[in-house]
């Protein structure tokens, strides 16, 4: 059964936090994380990835049991078969998406969830397990200068993390393409086989 928490800013609101707990297989103390901060890139973006961890170390989470992983490099299945959680942190969401496809991580990342494993994703590590991250164009820059713009496809609709009704024109456009789901901060998505919820 696949599992899967796309947030828009984490795990700061209560419910989100308690649906994660649920999620676990083990208790608080055993469980281990790949925890991947590519998509972090600048000084404003990693002040996020370092709220990220604290989040998960309040929780009850081992420093020991968090591993810090950067998309760089082929990252076989194998390498992360023995984490139970593997949190995808937000950032620039073209760079993380060319880096994903770069090295094939895709493939992990499905491989991870076909085990019935949890996926956390975190703004830019939500939008791409949509069919398209198209809808991150009027916010974050396309410094990798991909053209294919499509997503992992694991579930049917875009999402908007950090939404706002002024952000509604932007993303206009967006819904004549795709089903979008917009997530205010706080708010997220959870997936437990073929059942969605929104989380608030």
């Amino acid at each position: 059964m696949r599992k899967l928490l796309l947030t828009s800013d984490g795990l700061y609101n209560k419910k989100i936090t308690k649906q994660f707990l649920q999620l676990l297989p083990k208790p608080v103390p055993e469980v281990k994380i790949i925890f991947i901060p590519t998509a972090a890139r600048t000084k404003e973006e990693q002040k996020y990835v370092q709220k990220s961890k604290q989040e998960l170390y309040s929780l009850g989470i081992k420093k020991k049991n968090i591993k810090i992983l950067n998309i760089d490099r082929t990252i076989y299945y194998n390498l992360v078969n023995s984490y139970d959680v593997m949190y995808i942190c937000g950032g620039n969401t073209f760079y993380l998406l060319a880096q994903i496809k770069k090295y094939h991580f895709d493939k992990t990342i499905k491989q991870f969830l076909k085990e019935s494993k949890l996926y956390i994703g975190v703004s830019a590590g939500s939008i791409i397990i949509g069919p398209s991250i198209e809808i991150a164009a009027p916010f974050d820059k396309n410094e990798s200068n991909i053209t294919d713009f499509r997503g992992l496809n694991i579930i049917d609709k875009v999402l908007s993390p950090h939404y706002t009704k002024k952000e509604e024109r932007l993303i206009k456009k967006y819904r004549t393409k795709f089903k979008i789901l917009p997530l205010k901060d706080n708010e997220a998505l959870l997936i437990k086989g073929n059942k969605e919820k929104i989380i608030r």
